[in-house]
C-alpha cells in the first residue's frame, strides 16, 4: 500500500528566542523532525513551555526558524499563500467584541475573498455546525467562554481549509461542550480534513487523536499511534463473564502453572465522562430523577439504567 501523503513535513527544526543584544534566550524548540499525514487528527502535547505553540506559530509563518526545513502541502511554511488552505483556533480568541456571530464570520469571509451569497450559505452552516444559532445575533461580548470557543472554531473554518490547528480547543468548555467540540473535530477529519491539535487535557487527545507526539523542553520525545502507544507490554488483561469463585481459583492455578503472577480481576467500568453525560441525558428527559443517595454505595447508576433499557423485561417478552 502507499503510504499516506504528508500534509506537513518538519525536518531538524530549531528556534531560538533572543533578547534585545541577540543574546541567545531561549531554545524553544531543538532539531525538531516529524509528519503529519493527509486525513489524520495530529495531537502535539507537552508541558508548558515545550515548544507546541512556536510550532504552530513557525506552521503559519508567523515566526522564521533559527534552523531546519518546515512544509505544508509541498510548500515552504513562509510562503504566506498556503494560509488560505489552513484555519487557525488559538488558544485566546481575539474577535470583535462588538460585532454579532454572523457579522463575525462574514467579516472573515471577506478577508477571504469569498462572494456574497457564499458567505451567506456558509456562515448559516458554520453557526448550525458549532451550535450557536440561538446567538447568533448577540454581540460576542455577551459570550461565555464555551460560545467564544465555538464562534472561534466556526472563524477558523470559514474557508473551508484542507488544514485545521486547534490550540486547546475544549479550554473553558464544560464536559457536554467538551463533548460537542471532540465530535465536531472528529467530523472534520469524516470530512477529509487534516487536523493538528496542541491539549494540556489529555483525555480529550486520547479521545479524537490517530496519533500524537510528546515535547520537552523543545525536543521530540514520544511519538506514534495512540493505540500503541497506550498499549501495555508487559501486561496481559482477559476479559469475561462473571466467574464463580470455583472458576477464578482455577484460573490462578493455570496462570501458576505457566509461571505468569495473577495481579487483580475486577468487573470492567466506564469513564467518568460516560457517567456524567448519562446523568445529563437521563436528568433531561426524566426530570427529578435521582440515582443515588448521599453515602449509599449500592444506589442505581444511569449506566444500569441504559444496559436495563436495552433488556426486554420479564412483562415485555409475555407481552409479546
Amino acid at each position: 500500500m502507499n503510504q499516506p501523503e504528508n500534509v506537513i513535513e518538519i525536518r531538524n527544526l530549531s528556534k531560538v528566542y533572543r533578547d534585545f543584544w541577540g543574546r541567545k534566550k531561549v531554545q524553544a524548540l531543538k532539531s525538531l523532525s516529524l509528519e503529519v499525514r493527509k486525513g489524520e487528527i495530529f495531537g502535539l502535547l507537552g508541558p508548558n513551555g515545550s515548544g507546541k505553540t512556536t510550532t504552530m506559530k513557525l506552521l503559519l509563518g508567523l515566526l522564521f526558524p533559527t534552523g531546519g526545513d518546515v512544509s505544508i502541502f509541498g510548500e515552504p511554511a513562509s510562503n504566506v499563500e498556503k494560509n488560505e488552505r489552513i484555519g487557525y483556533l488559538p488558544e485566546e480568541s481575539y474577535l470583535y467584541r462588538f460585532l454579532n456571530a454572523e457579522e463575525t464570520l462574514d467579516f472573515y469571509g471577506r478577508l477571504f475573498n469569498m462572494p456574497a451569497n457564499v458567505r451567506k450559505k456558509r456562515c448559516d452552516e458554520l453557526i448550525q455546525q458549532v451550535g450557536i444559532q440561538h446567538a447568533r445575533k448577540r454581540q460576542l461580548k455577551e459570550y461565555s467562554k464555551g460560545m467564544t470557543r465555538r464562534i472561534g472554531l466556526a472563524q477558523a473554518l470559514i474557508n473551508d481549509p484542507d488544514l485545521v490547528l486547534l490550540d486547546e480547543p475544549t479550554s473553558g468548555l464544560d464536559p457536554i461542550g467538551t463533548r460537542d467540540m471532540k465530535d465536531m473535530i472528529l467530523k472534520l477529519r469524516d470530512q477529509g480534513k487534516t487536523v493538528v491539535m496542541c491539549s494540556h487535557l489529555l483525555a480529550d487527545v486520547q479521545d479524537v487523536c490517530d496519533r500524537i507526539a510528546i515535547l520537552y523542553g523543545g525536543e521530540l520525545k514520544v511519538i506514534g499511534r495512540v493505540e500503541e502507544l497506550l498499549k501495555s507490554k508487559e501486561q496481559e488483561q482477559i476479559l469475561t463473564s462473571t466467574l464463580s469463585d470455583e472458576a477464578l481459583n482455577e484460573v490462578k492455578a493455570v496462570l501458576k502453572k505457566h509461571n505468569a503472577d495473577f495481579i487483580s480481576a475486577d468487573r470492567p467500568t466506564s469513564t467518568l465522562e460516560d457517567l456524567f453525560l448519562k446523568t445529563v441525558q437521563i436528568s433531561q428527559a426524566q426530570p427529578g430523577k435521582r440515582f443515588v443517595a448521599e453515602g449509599d454505595d449500592k444506589g442505581e447508576s444511569p449506566l444500569d439504567e441504559e444496559k436495563t433499557a436495552e433488556q426486554p423485561t420479564a412483562e415485555n417478552k409475555a407481552s409479546n
